[in-house]
């Protein structure tokens, strides 16, 4: 039996179509999980676990993807460390008590994933059985750096000054508090792994505020600690990181994602072409007329030029205002393009065909 598509692309081997799938494309745009949201909160969603592989599959019929991204928040798996969190409706993740010292730190448990989300686990489970062998299950966890961050900052902030802070000035509580979340992470999406999923992400979605010298002091050491933990294919994925890319390649992942803000070719020459690259199309193109994302699209495949281990998607997550029959075409468009003949071994002489 095959590989998944998107796990063949990750790893660089020949395929016959380039794998499409989205961030964020499970919930948000699409009518049938708002009326979801309408009677149930997010985390509601997450501890159930038909319901939540339901949401996670209705992007996979809507927009005929590659992949179904499991449905979750970043914040998920703190909950078993401890973490009191309040997801509030247009500000995010809302901590009730912010992480301020080594004491907060050290009342913060490991938790094993089959004891505080096994929900998780078993939605996996029902999202691998509900897909075609050719479709992927992709499970993620958010970034130590962009969780550590909103710990500390207790509600999402664009600037990260007590993040930094405690970075500079109390060392010691940052690598504590990196330390026990790169292990939660880490046992996390290997559990994940073991339920099913195929291909995992880390979704480090504030690490570009970070300079070069800071990622690889405080971040680093930790993001290639949950990237080394499973043993599928890795991506690893962050905004606004055309600085960091050289050095998030060496912390790990098979497949660094990028941005919209970096040319695609240029992004995949400083990754270093001994691996995959997922991207880039600037999500807010599919707002505006179909036009300008197919022609952003187009360019994307034609700089590629057919180079093993392009994975499609967004610069970042689907917009909620998005039209789900836009995405719909972009899935058509990449999949026409790209349809070929994956390579395969001629068969041996005198067997039967």
């Amino acid at each position: 039996m095959a590989d998944p598509l998107l796990t063949r692309a990750c790893r660089r081997e020949p395929v016959e179509r380039t794998p499409v799938w989205f961030m964020r494309q499970a919930g948000r745009s699409l009518p049938e999980y708002r009326e979801i949201r309408k009677r149930h909160n997010l985390f509601e969603v997450c501890r159930q676990p038909e319901l939540c592989a339901e949401v996670t599959l209705q992007p996979v019929r809507a927009h005929g993807v590659d992949a179904a991204v499991m449905f979750a928040d970043i914040m998920l798996p703190v909950l078993g460390m401890g973490v009191d969190v309040d997801l509030v409706e247009n500000v995010g993740p809302v901590i009730e008590r912010p992480i301020a010292s080594l004491a907060d730190v050290e009342r913060l448990r490991v938790p094993e994933p089959e004891e505080s989300v096994p929900f998780v686990l078993e939605a996996v489970r029902l999202v691998r059985a509900e897909l075609e062998d050719e479709q992927a299950v992709v499970g993620f966890a958010g970034g130590p750096f962009t969780v550590a961050g909103y710990l500390i900052e207790g509600r999402p902030t664009r600037d990260f000054v007590k993040t930094k802070r405690c970075m500079y000035g109390s060392p010691g509580v940052w690598h504590a508090l990196m330390e026990k979340l790169a292990a939660t992470f880490a046992a996390y999406l290997a559990a994940k792994v073991r339920a099913g999923a195929d291909v995992v992400q880390l979704f480090d979605s504030w690490v570009g505020t970070l300079s070069a010298e800071d990622y690889r002091e405080f971040v680093a050491p930790y993001s290639a600690h949950v990237l080394a933990a499973v043993d599928v294919p890795t991506i690893h994925f962050g905004t606004g990181t055309a600085h960091l890319l050289e050095d998030m390649a060496a912390a790990g992942g098979d497949v660094i994602g990028l941005d919209w803000r970096i040319p695609i070719e240029r992004g995949w020459e400083v990754v270093g072409f001994d691996r995959g690259v997922q991207g880039n199309l600037d999500p807010a193109l599919l707002l505006g007329p179909f036009e300008r994302p197919r022609a952003a699209a187009v360019r994307i495949l034609d700089a590629i030029d057919e180079r093993p281990g392009h994975v499609f998607n967004l610069g970042h997550g689907v917009l909620p205002d998005t039209d789900p029959a836009d995405l719909r075409r972009l899935v058509e468009l990449v999949h026409e393009r790209t349809s070929r003949e994956a390579a395969a071994p001629s068969p041996a002489l005198g067997s039967r065909t």
